[in-house]
């Protein structure tokens, strides 16, 4: 079954997001383009930081441009919400936590980021102003004869303005649902409503394809559309901030 993602969260209105990191494309794409190495430790268990949860923008909502940034930028992710409560949830057992799937752009002002990431606290402001949802919570059967390996075979696509920049799949994900669930769950009880974001999928941002390559950062009355195989297309279109409030 699908459900309006907008109306479903409605009956959870206090729910927290995490956001993981758990395409092994994206880590690798976006240290090399900083001069990195890939990091060892980033194979020991999914990590995640935490989301403004109040913060959260649906399909063909505006997204305020944050007025310090001069690098905004989209990122192509999956996210798991949560419907049944649980803690310390065994892998083999999470994914039963699911009630389903949506599309999430995890929107982020690099340059903002790239300053906070230094001190090593962080991300904060350059994830603070806005993250998207939507357009549906696509409950795990519709998508479980595309099941391969720790992910599905969906193919996820990014368009700027009507163009295509980006596509990956979602069955390259490292690091399961299920894994990220328990992770998360470690001596903390996740709630329904509860936000699970994979991470970017390699090439699904900016930041990795290279703002040279891409008609370059995003800019105001720039639309982004998210089009994952199966759970529709997530569409937003940036705009100035007029107000301090959404």
């Amino acid at each position: 079954m699908r459900y309006n993602l907008s109306q479903w969260h409605t009956a959870y209105p206090r729910f927290t997001v995490r956001d993981f990191y758990s395409f092994e494309a994206h880590v690798k794409n976006a240290r090399a383009r900083r001069g990195l190495e890939m990091l060892p430790e980033w194979y020991h268990f999914p990590v995640f930081y935490f989301s403004n949860a109040r913060a959260i923008y649906y399909h063909r909502d505006l997204i305020p441009i944050p007025k310090a940034s001069a690098e905004v930028d989209f990122e192509l992710e999956i996210a798991a919400l949560i419907g049944v409560p649980g803690i310390d949830i065994p892998v083999e057992e999470a994914e039963k936590y699911i009630a389903g799937y949506t599309i999430m752009n995890d929107w982020s002002a690099r340059d903002l980021q790239r300053g906070e990431m230094k001190i090593g606290l962080g991300p904060a402001k350059g994830k603070d102003f806005a993250t998207s949802l939507g357009p549906y919570l696509v409950t795990p059967d519709e998508l479980a004869d595309r099941r391969s390996g720790k992910g599905y075979d969906l193919q996820m696509i990014a368009r700027r303005n009507g163009q295509e920049i980006s596509r990956g799949n979602w069955k390259d994900i490292h690091f399961s649902f299920g894994e990220m669930i328990a992770r998360a769950s470690q001596d903390c009880m996740l709630y329904p409503g509860d936000v699970i974001g994979s991470g970017t999928v390699g090439t699904g941002c900016i930041l990795e394809l290279g703002p040279e390559h891409v008609g370059g950062w995003l800019s105001s009355g720039d639309q982004i559309e998210l089009e994952v195989e199966l759970l529709g297309v997530l569409a937003n279109t940036l705009s100035e901030r007029i107000t301090g409030v959404k």
